[in-house]
């Protein structure tokens, strides 16, 4: 197994879902501490709260992946007899990096809405409301025969020839002969100066995410053989990633509002919640869900066609106004987004078997949620 740095981690989880989609002004990414060390122990948690952070040094943590950033607003002072601002002097001096991936983390294909709505069983989803599309591009890099296999491998690790949720590490090659003549002071891997010297190459093509470009160049510079490696860039015009809040989708039957709201609380492990709706027994199939504070959505999930929606926080004024849109809706509170826990556990269990890292991966068992029901 291999020793991992906070920073090779963070560049897989940004190809995951990267910092672009984040909503402007989402404090997203490194929060305390720093990257450029070797992660021991990871704990997966939804709040950085101080009891959390008590539990990180128990377990003696130096990695915590948090969805909420600890710090949305700038802090006017570092006084420690504020108990906030001692849970960041506790971080720092028991060298506890902090990173957060919050609305990122919401609109990645297979992120927190989508693990919202598998979890209450939704088919056939689409995103409620778009809120960025990426762009694609195409390299086709030229490279010898022997090296082909190093440079397709350093390209995609990179994040190149992902396509769809489904689908990585999707290349196209073709072979030809490369000619070329060194001359001056080059200093080619194949060749002498000013002698033609001609090739057996392939040709690689591969397309990713254009924010990648940089990153993807870097990879490719450092795998190829060549002094000058040989390379054409392509935008992609007729491809475009779209990401978003929320999720629509179908139940496979038919339920009443009543047995709904009762199943909701069941499956996210609610002690209470509350709904809205204008006839607690009307049967109800078309489901969107978004986690977090997203009542200001709820006319796109009217747009959607949607009969209920799913979401925390919901306003009292929301409130009515949603009940004299007819639309039902179900507020079983924000904390439901703990269920990002076991789901990064569980991919970054993977991840780490693929890389062979070299850390250890744990949940926080302290339960954030600041309401009690009775």
């Amino acid at each position: 197994m291999t020793e991992t740095y906070g920073n090779e981690f963070v560049q897989k989880f940004e190809s995951f879902a990267p910092k672009q989609l984040a909503e402007s002004g989402d404090p997203v990414g490194l929060a305390v501490g720093t990257l450029n060390k070797p992660i021991k122990k990871m704990m997966i948690t939804l709040d950085v709260r101080p009891e959390v952070v008590q539990e990180a040094i128990e377990q003696h943590v130096d990695f915590i992946f948090a969805h909420h950033p600890p710090i949305f607003r700038p802090l006017k002072n570092l006084a420690t007899d504020d108990a906030q601002n001692k849970m960041f002097a506790d971080l720092l001096k028991n060298d506890i990096t902090v990173y957060s991936a919050h609305t990122n983390l919401d609109v990645a294909t297979n992120g927190m809405n989508t693990w919202l709505a598998d979890e209450i069983g939704l088919k056939e989803t689409e995103i409620m409301h778009v809120t960025k599309r990426l762009s694609y591009k195409k390299i086709a890099v030229f490279v010898p025969k022997e090296n082909e296999e190093e440079v397709r491998k350093a390209l995609t690790a990179a994040g190149a020839g992902q396509i769809g949720p489904n689908y990585k590490d999707c290349t196209y090659t073709f072979e030809g002969i490369g000619r070329f003549t060194p001359i001056n002071h080059a200093n080619p891997t194949i060749g002498e100066i000013d002698q033609v010297e001609q090739v057996s190459e392939a040709r690689i093509e591969v397309v990713f995410p254009e924010h990648l470009t940089q990153t993807i160049e870097k990879a490719l510079f450092e795998a190829h053989p060549y002094e000058e490696p040989p390379y054409d860039l392509y935008t992609i015009e007729n491809f475009v990633d779209e990401y978003g809040l929320g999720r629509v989708g179908n139940l496979a039957e038919p339920i009443s509002v009543a047995d709904f709201a009762q199943k909701v609380k069941e499956v996210f492990g609610v002690t209470g919640l509350r709904y809205i709706t204008p006839d607690n027994q009307k049967l109800i199939q078309r489901v969107a869900v978004c986690g977090g504070d997203a009542g200001k959505y709820y006319p796109e999930a009217l747009r959607k066609k949607a009969d209920v929606f799913i979401t925390g926080d919901v306003y009292y004024h929301t409130a009515h106004d949603m009940l004299a849109d007819g639309l039902t809706v179900i507020d079983p509170g924000h904390h439901i987004e703990s269920i990002c826990k076991p789901r990064l556990a569980d991919l970054f269990t993977q991840w780490k078997t693929e890389a062979n890292w070299d850390f250890d991966i744990i949940q926080s068992a302290i339960n954030t949620d600041p309401y009690e029901f009775i």
